[in-house]
């Protein structure tokens, strides 16, 4: 099993990516391919969970598009993926988040991480 995770690692070309985690939210910008043209989409939302490791890692993204919650899964390699953005630190005591499910409203917003800054 551990030779298979290593071939795959190799295979797959991984990029450097801001380190981020649930609660934070972020902004995905993906290319998007329409017949000859190329075109850029960003997706910002909240992230509820980081899943997997290696190849296979992914992240859940959900945002409120229209007073309709919309959840996206991106792999971390994904090679349509042009640029990951922290936008800001989320403060939750969890790695899966997914109570922000059912919240609506003020009780879905997350506190901010305070972050020392350099003076």
């Amino acid at each position: 099993m551990e030779r298979i995770k290593e071939i795959t690692n190799k295979l797959v070309k991984s990029r450097e990516w801001p380190e981020f985690g649930a609660g934070d939210t972020i902004t995905v910008t993906v290319k998007i391919k329409e017949g000859a043209k190329e075109r850029l989409q960003s997706f910002q939302g909240v992230v509820l969970q980081r899943r997997g490791s290696g190849a296979t890692e992914t992240f859940t993204i959900r945002k409120i598009s229209s007073g309709i919650g919309v959840e996206r899964i991106f792999p971390i390699n994904m090679p349509n993926i042009d640029s990951i953005t922290v936008n800001k630190r989320g403060s939750v005591r969890r790695a899966r988040i997914f109570y922000l499910r059912e919240l609506t409203g003020k009780s879905a917003r997350i506190k901010e991480r305070r972050t020392a800054s350099k003076a």
